[in-house]
């Protein structure tokens, strides 16, 4: 099998997963077999940037070495027990992941979606035994142009036509606001009495990297606590360090070892998700976590995963948030972050087909100017890939940039130096 895999063309592995694989997504025409730090190399042995990082879960660069060697150890010795028996890592992880992120209690799983899942029940049933609303009647504000997963529960109180369309019935509970809104939070918290809570993005990374305005967060935050209501936050793409902070909700205070909570920028969630990178990309790792009033609702039974808290994920976690805090990331992240976005305002400056960049640490976007349906974007994507460097669109006319947060200042203005060169020589 290996000698033949070695003489299969990219076309032809394009054409097997077009024919054995479901369509469920549109990939560049690009084949990655290898990856190291903030580089990937297709099958013919170009080498290009990556500046998606996995939608932010290879935030500690590929294959990192301290990450993969915590994973070979452990799966040497004990890959899985279910939850059936204790194993020997996974109480050592809860303790190292609670007090990294300063709350009582987590519920391991494996994805984003399922973490998402995990909180909407937590937050169900704690408004139920806890606050006292009527059994089936709770209702969760969210925001509009959210992406938390693709569940049918989840795509119930999505607006993207694409998420729901043919998906139905869908899941009742759910009131949606705008985002960016909290006229319009404190009006839904105020007309319905049955709020459970506010799952928010901090910055809503898949409608195009959009960032809140100052405030925004902490208001929020100050309406639900008036009233009741748990604040969830769902950091599964802007936490571990992506957007210059731990996460994304301790606002500007650039902690880079575990969560200092800040009480002049932290927005302390009663629901904390995190995934993607709490793993650095080598593992399926989510987690849930909140103090013990919430989460001691859960009885045994009531939730849980085959697969949530295996040793493997634990090692893997654990090795992965080390290497965020011993090699400074969030620091790297605000810094880089900065000198990227003055450096695309530059290059805007001098060009009709950028509009427009934002965003925060490494996590940013630019807009295309040109309409969403049209396929700018996406062509100035593939032209990028020819020069080296490996992005991908969101709403049609935004390019997402998120590359490792292993990147040097040298690399980075290596990878301006790709984009400022595919913008000035790109043609509609």
């Amino acid at each position: 099998m290996n000698d033949t895999m070695e003489k299969i063309t990219s076309q032809e592995l394009i054409a097997l997963e077009d024919k054995y694989g479901a369509h469920n997504y549109h990939p560049l025409e690009v084949v990655l077999e290898r990856g190291e730090g903030v580089h990937v190399w297709d099958v013919d042995g170009k080498k290009y940037y990556d500046f998606l990082s996995a939608y932010s879960a290879v935030n500690q660069g590929h294959c990192h070495p301290k990450i993969i060697g915590a994973m070979i150890e452990q799966t040497k010795k004990l890959t899985l027990t279910s939850r059936a028996f204790y194993n020997d890592v996974l109480g050592p992880y809860e303790k190292f992941v609670t007090q990294y992120f300063g709350f009582d209690k987590v519920l391991p799983m494996n994805t984003g979606a399922e973490a998402v899942e995990t909180a909407i029940k937590l937050c169900r049933k704690w408004a139920y035994e806890v606050k006292g609303i009527s059994e089936d009647s709770a209702q969760i504000i969210v925001c509009e142009n959210n992406f938390h997963g693709r569940t049918t529960t989840i795509v119930s109180f999505s607006n993207d036509a694409i998420a729901q369309k043919n998906f139905g019935p869908f899941t009742p509970g759910f009131i949606r606001i705008p985002y960016n809104d909290t006229e319009a939070l404190a009006k839904a918290l105020k007309d319905n009495d049955n709020v459970a809570g506010f799952l928010v993005e901090p910055i809503q990374g898949e409608a195009g990297v959009y960032v809140p305005d100052e405030g925004y967060l902490v208001k929020a935050k100050e309406l639900c606590a008036a009233n009741g209501t748990l604040f969830i936050a769902d950091e599964v793409q802007t936490g571990i360090a992506r957007t210059g902070s731990l996460l994304a909700v301790c606002g500007d205070c650039n902690c880079t070892n575990s969560c200092q909570k800040d009480p002049t920028s932290y927005v302390e969630p009663d629901i904390l998700i995190l995934g993607k990178a709490i793993s650095g990309g080598a593992y399926p790792v989510s987690a849930v976590l909140a103090n013990n009033e919430i989460m001691n609702v859960i009885k045994p039974g009531q939730h849980g995963s085959t697969f949530g808290g295996n040793p493997v994920a634990a090692k893997v976690a654990m090795a992965a948030l080390e290497v965020v805090t011993d090699e400074r990331l969030a620091e790297n992240a605000f810094r880089l972050g900065n000198i990227f976005r003055t450096e695309m305002q530059r290059i805007i400056d001098s060009t009709d087909l950028v509009l427009k960049v934002r965003g925060k640490g490494l996590l940013n976007a630019i807009i295309v100017n040109d309409t969403e349906e049209s396929e700018t974007a996406w062509n100035l994507c593939e032209a990028l890939k020819e020069n080296g460097l490996l992005a991908k669109p969101t709403h049609g006319n935004i390019i997402r940039f998120a590359p490792p947060l292993v990147m040097t200042e040298a690399q980075l203005m290596e990878c301006v130096a790709i984009i400022e060169k595919t913008i000035k020589e790109f043609k509609k």
